[in-house]
């Protein structure tokens, strides 16, 4: 099987300092980092470190050369990232305070510039019984989504950052939703109902240092998994890591519980570093670690 995956891709700046910073607050870093980012990057990064076949569907502007290559070492086929002549490649600024909290800022850049048809291009060559995954931090995941249903693909929707008319427009065609805790009780309030009772398969809340809940729609239950108790330096990509693990999982075959066990020792040890796409653990990293 394969894993499609449309996601943005982003300039990372990441700034350490004291305290994340009050309205009108000047705050002076007390270092600087620039690397690979954006939710779908990080996500696939994380699957093809959890040993899974991604191709990454995006875009980038005339500077991103570098962030392709970067992806590519990685492990990541790039053949669908369209080279957008002319065109700003999506960034963050991230400030990380001293307990591993963080604020983003994002401009969406080539991140809003991706076709149908390029979409298209991309999925065209898809199996029944590959994913795809989708994010909020791009245009086209509706047309997406769509696509892969006709075409027999399970579709994995993380639907952060959390936009209720987004997510209401995508849950039709999604068999897997992941979404944290705070996103959670949004789409509760905006649905004017729980969760457990929406018409998708699976469900993954993400509950920090608490672990995660799966909700299996189907059989009807509520399975709690808990944290792996660890002390957080950066949580910026954390549940990035989190779901690339889980899809990549569930694509080599794992049962739902074993790719949750695995996903959760890679956020786990995500949290300890600092930084984004590039310090992605791999399955080295998680046996090394002995989580869990």
């Amino acid at each position: 099987m394969a894993i499609w995956n449309l996601g943005s891709i982003n300039v990372d700046n990441v700034y350490q300092v004291p305290h994340l910073p009050e309205p009108g607050e000047t705050l002076g870093a007390d270092a600087h980092q620039q690397g690979l980012g954006g939710k779908g990057a990080n996500m696939s990064v994380a699957i093809a470190r959890a040993a899974a076949r991604v191709t990454h569907i995006g875009a980038v502007g005339t500077s991103g050369g570098w962030i392709v290559d970067r992806l590519m070492e990685y492990g990541v086929d790039t053949r669908h990232i369209t080279s957008l002549p002319d065109a700003p490649t999506g960034h963050a600024n991230i400030t990380v305070d001293r307990d591993g909290e963080n604020q983003i800022i994002l401009y969406s850049g080539t991140n809003h510039m991706i076709s149908d048809d390029m979409i298209g291009a991309a999925l065209s060559t898809a199996a029944p019984g590959d994913t795809l995954v989708l994010q909020n931090e791009t245009n086209g995941q509706v047309v997406a989504a769509r696509m892969a249903k006709d075409l027999g693909l399970r579709v994995v929707y993380a639907a952060a950052p959390f936009d209720a008319a987004a997510v209401s427009a995508v849950l039709p065609y999604t068999d897997m939703l992941v979404l944290n805790e705070v996103e959670a009780t949004q789409l509760e309030a905006h649905l004017g109902t729980s969760i457990d009772q929406l018409k998708v398969r699976d469900i993954v809340v993400t509950l920090g240092g608490d672990g995660s809940r799966w909700i299996d729609i189907d059989a009807g239950t509520d399975t709690h998994v808990p944290a792996i108790p660890v002390t957080p330096v950066d949580t910026t990509g954390a549940g990035d890591t989190f779901t690339g693990f889980l899809v990549a999982g569930l694509d080599r075959g794992f049962p739902m519980r074993q790719a949750l066990s695995l996903a959760t020792q890679a956020g786990a040890i995500m949290v300890t570093r600092l930084g984004t796409a590039d310090v992605i653990p791999d399955l080295k990293d998680i046996e090394d670690a002995r989580l869990g």
